[in-house]
């Protein structure tokens, strides 16, 4: 992006001219090269600029030479601090950018007037990598991290994480600045008619700020929309010339008033209710349940009422019910769910037609039904489930549980308990089953995915840990080989299925989860890592304690089957699937990239016997406040 973001206001400066004016005087380009119009003062600067110099430390003096001039009482002040006034009076932590020229005077009202605390500015070497970073953080933190981009190009770069919060349901605010009267062959395609229009396939709200009174409620109302399930990101797009003009008069700034949760309708519940207790073998399904810890506990609560399995769906969920609880998983061999209960499952058409032909039953609990998008199908077919609740599941779960509890008679609870007892034996029967195979391959190299979790699994048995990533091909091994006992162990996969997510997501879970003392872990792919290798500098410029495990099985190795199959139905033979599958020759060193970077690394370790070793040390560093990364060469799954 530092080619694509120009820092020369709005003049008519191509890039050649740019480099000559510099070297003549900086203060002529950044300060004085926008023209003056009624409709946008011109900032003075308030001290004289020096002369661009080869020092790159760019380490800002103690003090200016010479104070700044006062400004008289009618002169006004910047637009951007009345704005970074709204934005603190959200609550924004934190605000992740790469900087770009369109909001230079958010940018500067921010380090300056806003002290560069709430929020916080994270310094990013890339927009998806900002963007992705807000999704972990919501996850971890269950409130918005602020993003602000560059005109067109930076919410460009952005919009595949944009599209990921989307598919997973995740509240960020994005702020995108751009240039209402562009000028000069740099700003001229920083512009936009309809900036929103980008991304409005994959975001739940945007709007343009035109004025300040515009931008205040404008900001209250996209948080207000993120945060209503279901949730999701939202953009702001704000010109640089409102950002840059001075006022003298200000509106008022609107409180934040937040809705109550839609609830399932009390007829409704109360037949759901009725179906699950009169079940021989219901279900519960999951997938982007659990908005807040609390569903940890309601989830538990309705589990074990009923005692009925919980399916996680393949651990791509926010992970909010227990991996070692006996309810955990489907039941096991050869249980046959009578109901299906879902809960914020996007899709449920596939049980719900199998059930329809069986005589079976499903139910429907999402706030998906009060929204939804009409170009990005992520929500499936259509879902013929016998009942539908169009309601937040998590704010919904109490009032169902309180009707099972009364519908529960004394025989039912008898029956109920004697389902429970075979389900826990099942349960255990798979956990067993999973430390057998997790011995198989042990001391093998390239080194064995359950090795680099049980390994793990023992380094930070007395810690507080997190899994900040998603499950990269080994979310089967976490959850039965550590224990998920915490609702915040599990932050949850990107939803889109994109890879590029893991890596600057951990970051921000891991950010989320400072403040609270937690060690945060993030297994990632060597195939993620390489889409934002940038953010790695991120979590070690902003100390932002996390341990990387790189599962480096120099492959996008889905796709290496992904081929062989289609060459195996072919009949054509699979010697050649490794073309444009795997990275290698030559091979990457992840442990040399994070060392430039600025991080402690260690690897490529190939020898299983050295991960004990390798994980102690880099863990140190990690309790000590500091990122580490550790380089494994591991096998395909």
């Amino acid at each position: 992006m530092a080619d694509s973001h120009d820092s020369s206001g709005n003049g008519s400066v191509d890039r050649r001219d740019f480099f000559k004016g510099a070297a003549l005087g900086a203060a002529g380009l950044v300060v004085g090269g926008q023209r003056a119009t009624a409709e946008t003062p011109v900032l003075q600067p308030s001290v004289e600029l020096p002369v661009a110099s080869h020092d790159l430390s760019y380490a800002m003096p103690a003090q200016a030479s010479s104070p700044a001039p006062a400004r008289a009482a009618g002169q006004g002040r910047p637009a951007s601090d009345f704005m970074v006034d709204v934005l603190k009076k959200i609550g924004f932590e934190y605000a992740a950018i790469n900087p770009g020229s369109t909001f230079q005077g958010l940018h500067e009202s921010f380090v300056n007037y806003g002290k560069n605390t709430a929020p916080e500015l994270l310094t990013c070497l890339h927009e998806e990598a900002a963007v992705a970073m807000a999704h972990g953080y919501a996850k971890a933190a269950g409130k918005p991290m602020l993003v602000v981009v560059h005109g067109t190009v930076g919410l460009l770069h952005s919009s595949m994480a944009l599209f990921q919060a989307w598919a997973d349901r995740v509240p960020v605010v994005v702020i995108v600045g751009h240039h209402r009267n562009p000028s000069g062959v740099i700003n001229r395609p920083h512009s936009a008619q309809d900036m929103g229009l980008l991304v409005r396939s994959f975001v739940k709200y945007d709007d343009e700020a035109t004025t300040l009174e515009r931008f205040a409620e404008s900001a209250m109302r996209a948080y207000r929309i993120a945060m209503t399930p279901p949730m999701g990101p939202v953009v702001l797009t704000v010109a640089a010339e409102l950002q840059e003009s001075i006022v003298t008069t200000e509106p008022r700034i609107p409180e934040l008033i937040m809705p109550a949760i839609p609830q399932g309708d009390a007829a409704a519940v109360r037949e759901a209710a009725r179906m699950l207790v009169a079940a021989q073998s219901p279900l519960i399904q999951i997938a982007k349940m659990g908005r807040t810890p609390k569903a940890w506990d309601l989830l538990i609560e309705l589990s074990e009422a009923l005692q009925a399995p919980v399916d996680v769906m393949g651990y791509s969920s926010w992970q909010k019910f227990p991996s070692w609880h006996p309810m955990y998983g489907n039941g096991g061999r050869g249980y046959t769910p009578d109901v299906t209960l879902g809960l914020e499952v996007t899709d449920m058409s596939a049980p719900a037609r199998t059930a329809r032909a069986n005589g079976r039953k499903t139910i429907s609990i999402t706030s998906e039904y009060l929204f939804q998008g009409s170009n990005i199908h992520d929500f499936g077919r259509y879902s013929e489930v016998d009942l539908a609740i169009a309601a937040d599941a998590e704010a919904t779960l109490p009032a169902l549980i309180e009707e099972i509890r009364k519908q529960t008679t004394p025989e039912r609870k008898s029956a109920i308990a004697a389902r429970g007892a075979k389900v826990a034996a099942a349960h255990k029967e798979v956990q067993l089953n999973a430390i057998r195979d997790a011995r198989y391959g042990w001391d093998a190299s390239p080194v064995s995915v359950p090795r680099i979790i049980a390994e793990l699994g023992d380094q930070i048995a007395g810690d507080d840990w997190a899994i900040v990533s998603g499950h990269q091909f080994t979310g089967d091994w976490q959850r039965r080989l550590l224990n998920h006992d915490k609702p915040y162990r599990y932050n949850g996969d990107c939803g889109g299925f994109g890879i590029g997510y893991d890596t600057p997501a951990s970051v921000g879970g891991a950010l989320a989860h400072r403040k609270a003392g937690r060690l945060p872990v993030a297994i990632v792919g060597d195939g993620d890592l390489n889409f934002s290798p940038g953010v790695i500098w991120t979590a070690a410029h902003h100390k932002i304690p996390l341990l990387f495990v790189v599962h480096n099985n120099r492959a996008y190795h889905a796709e290496v089957m992904i081929i062989q199959r289609m060459a195996g139905v072919r009949g054509r033979g699979n010697e050649n699937a490794h073309v444009g599958n795997v990275i290698t020759d030559p091979n990457i060193n992840y442990a040399q990239m994070a060392k430039a970077y600025g991080m402690y690394s260690e690897g490529p370790i190939e020898n299983p016997k050295e991960l004990a070793g390798a994980y102690q040390r880099a863990l140190a560093k990690v309790r000590a406040g500091e990122p580490a990364l550790i380089d494994v060469i591991s096998q395909p799954r």
